[in-house]
């Protein structure tokens, strides 16, 4: 597949009227002065990640974008030369309430928080009471990785753990409600009542390939706990949230109640409540923090000006490279997806909690990036448009929206991948269907999507820009698939 940047306008839309009524923030001018009336740009330029060949680009409001993926309400910081520039917020954070978005309303930053904890495990490596490559056994106070065949030649380490490569199993995790008594993180780690989730175990060699693990960023921390000597909610306020400015901030679970009044409730995809208005995580490492766009985007350009040593609030310049320097053959470093290089280098991660779906994405070296907060499951949808808005709105070199070549391929090609496949651990499966020549993919209980053919066996979708690569057997037919270069999954 071949794709190429499409150019598309800046458009200036009129959002709807009880959206608009709760869209309160702050657009920041350049010497602090008042702030601006005009709307910013990206607020109208919504477009799917790909387009086709001799199609115009759609635009799009938030506003319509938010009642398609039936989303209540959105949080966005803007980051551009160095500072925020823009902190808003759109639509409700309680449906029941018509409680608006502000610019510091509280949402579950879900897996978002797996590199601000790398964050607080990396200074206590920098202060040396962790090591990021000796086995992490030896900072784990009484309960331990178990030793096991795979671990005989090569024990689990603090970098594998960071960087999804030790081995470990727990995909995610799917919370706590209201009420339910909640486990401790040595409970967790065993998967014995009252936790949800199975044992954390390591399943292939450490250090031989990427698996994305919830349960390896739980046994980190546990080893942060045991390093510092404090609570795990406690350290990270003192040793990464304090610092960076994130003042709305925390990590304690449940969230206090002081603090309830101010937090958006969890949504389902379609709409209705999380019961209980949103679940507990006492994997804080994994899913726990609670916070802001705006604090966020102030812990992202904390880690810009380390890396251009002119600030070293939390870690030093030489340990901000290192978290910034993807591990060989992987696109991950110590606690952020990276993609690009140079100028164009990104640090990234996406959160996906029960009714809260997020995304941070920043330039490394260009003083640029953004946050968007949702409160809705089909959020990350609309975070993806987000980012690319403010893409082309900031005139970033990537991210923005491209177009992709397609080819033709017969029903009888295309009958090949139908089928349900499984995704080991993750509690979910991803259904693929033909119809009317056009074949159709649904992740869990997400929105069915089109898949345009790339390849005879690798697909994208134009929305998100997502791949689908099946992988088939002697007959044609497929047997598994690889979504998104990364997750698995298994043809029953």
């Amino acid at each position: 597949m071949t794709i190429r940047k499409a150019q598309s306008s800046i458009l200036l839309g009129r959002p709807t009227t009880w959206l608009l009524a709760g869209a309160l923030g702050i657009t920041i001018g350049a010497c602090g002065g008042p702030p601006v009336v005009e709307p910013p740009a990206f607020e109208s330029q919504l477009a799917p990640a790909v387009t086709l060949p001799g199609e115009d680009t759609p635009s799009w409001s938030i506003e319509e974008r938010m009642e398609h993926y039936d989303v209540p309400g959105v949080s966005i910081a803007v980051i551009d030369e160095g500072r925020i520039v823009v902190a808003k917020g759109y639509g409700l954070a309680d449906l029941a309430e018509e409680r608006a978005v502000t610019a510091t309303t509280l949402f579950q930053a879900a897996s978002i928080s797996k590199p601000v904890a790398a964050l607080g495990a990396l200074r206590l490596v920098e202060e040396g009471r962790l090591s990021l490559d000796g086995p992490v056994n030896e900072a784990l106070v009484g309960w331990q990785v178990p030793d096991s065949e795979l671990t005989r030649d090569s024990a689990v380490s603090l970098r594998g753990l960071l960087t999804h490569t030790a081995g470990m199993t727990v995909w995610g995790f799917p919370g706590y409600p209201r009420g339910a008594e909640l486990p401790t993180v040595e409970q967790i780690l065993d998967g014995v009542a009252p936790a949800n989730t199975d044992p954390v175990r390591v399943w292939r060699d450490p250090g031989t390939g990427f698996r994305y693990s919830g349960g390896g960023y739980t046994v980190m921390q546990k080893a942060v706990e045991d390093a510092a000597g404090r609570p795990f909610a406690e350290y990270l306020a003192d040793a990464v949230l304090d610092p960076a400015g994130m003042s709305e901030s925390t990590f304690a679970q449940p969230l206090p109640q002081e603090r309830w009044s101010r937090a958006a409730r969890g949504h389902r995809g379609d709409g209705a409540e999380v019961e209980g208005e949103w679940h507990r995580y006492p994997e804080l490492a994994a899913a726990g923090l609670w916070t802001t766009p705006s604090d966020l985007a102030r812990l992202a350009i904390e880690v810009q000006q380390s890396l251009a040593g002119e600030s070293n609030r939390i870690l030093s310049r030489e340990m901000t490279e290192a978290l910034l320097t993807p591990e060989p053959h992987i696109g991950w470093g110590l606690g952020f997806e990276l993609r690009g290089e140079g100028e164009e280098q990104v640090f990234l991660h996406t959160g996906s909690n029960a009714g809260f779906k997020s995304s941070l994405v920043a330039y490394a070296r260009r003083g640029q990036g953004v946050v968007v907060m949702t409160n809705g499951d089909q959020g990350a949808s609309l975070a993806a448009e987000i980012v690319r808005a403010v893409a082309s709105a900031y005139q970033w070199p990537t991210l923005r929206t491209e177009v992709g070549d397609t080819i033709s391929l017969g029903p009888i090609e295309l009958a090949a991948f139908v089928g349900t496949y499984e995704v080991p651990e993750a509690g979910w499966d991803i259904r693929v269907t033909l119809r009317s020549n056009r074949l159709y993919a649904r992740s869990g209980s997400g929105s069915r999507s089109r898949l345009y053919p790339a390849s005879p066996t690798r697909f994208f979708r134009v929305e998100d820009g997502v791949w689908i690569e099946f992988w088939t057997g002697p007959d044609g037919q497929a047997q598994s698939l690889v979504l998104a270069d990364e997750i698995y999954a298994q043809r029953r």
